[in-house]
């Protein structure tokens, strides 16, 4: 069948990405968003992404509280801990962000930092330089989580949540000319 999508056709979109001969590879609508970052065995932050963003999910030490924690964040770096201790976390984010639009929020007895992504639709495969990254399936399924988020945005009159890919999905950032992060950020 064929549906207009904002004067394309559907079925040449859903062709790009059915063009391969491997077997579909199903996104879950709620597949795990949430990764985790040890280290010697406990828990540092968890993170998270979307088309737009990077969520950061830290648990303090009991007892602290919102004016203790001391949250510097740069284009290209991230420093929290409790005001005047060495930081807890003193990195380097994996790409850029904008720090004029990031934020962090103290929420539950959770740490919450908000990263709005510089290049918008880029897939990050860690949320600070020097970590473990993704491994090719996960980086993988991410993409294809960013492109039908990227889809779904675009045309909001469809639903992309049974969707299926059929070998690797293309970079939510450049496929078919790029994103219009202007028409992104109006919605």
């Amino acid at each position: 069948y064929q549906r207009r999508v904002h004067g394309t056709v559907f079925n040449r979109i859903i062709e790009i990405y059915m063009s391969s001969s491997a077997a579909p590879v199903v996104v879950p609508q709620k597949y795990e968003k949430r990764k985790k970052f040890f280290h010697n065995g406990r828990l540092i932050y968890e993170w998270e992404q979307e088309l737009e963003s990077i969520e950061m999910f830290i648990e303090p030490p009991p007892g602290v509280k919102a004016s203790m924690i001391d949250c510097k964040i740069t284009d290209s770096h991230l420093s929290l801990g409790i005001k005047e201790s060495p930081p807890y976390i003193n990195e380097d984010f994996f790409q850029l962000v904008s720090a004029d639009e990031s934020l962090w929020t103290f929420e539950d007895g959770v740490i919450h930092i908000t990263l709005q992504k510089a290049l918008v639709g880029q897939v990050w495969t860690a949320a600070l330089k020097g970590q473990p990254e993704l491994d090719a399936a996960q980086a993988q399924q991410l993409q294809q989580k960013l492109m039908l988020e990227r889809f779904q945005r675009e045309h909001p009159g469809f639903d992309f949540s049974n969707a299926n890919f059929s070998g690797n999905a293309p970079n939510p950032r450049d496929f078919m000319g790029g994103l219009d992060v202007t028409k992104l950020r109006s919605q």
